[in-house]
């Protein structure tokens, strides 16, 4: 199974499975096309946007177990 964790990058995430691309939206993170997420991690993203990335990896990694 596969699985994030807060240090990637988006990039890296969306190569594991585009799927994530629309928790990612839905959460308000809507630069998962824009350059910083070539090497931005999910944490500094999160940061940056206000939002809970233990959260968000978490909701990010049960869609990917569920899968």
């Amino acid at each position: 199974m596969a699985a994030i964790n807060k240090e990637m990058t988006i990039a890296e995430m969306i190569q594991i499975d585009t799927g994530i691309i629309p928790i990612l939206m839905e959460a308000g993170m809507h630069c998962v096309g824009c350059p910083s997420a070539q090497g931005e991690s999910l944490e500094e993203a999160a940061m940056v946007h206000g939002m809970d990335v233990d959260a968000l990896v978490e909701k990010i990694n049960k869609f990917l177990a569920e899968k």
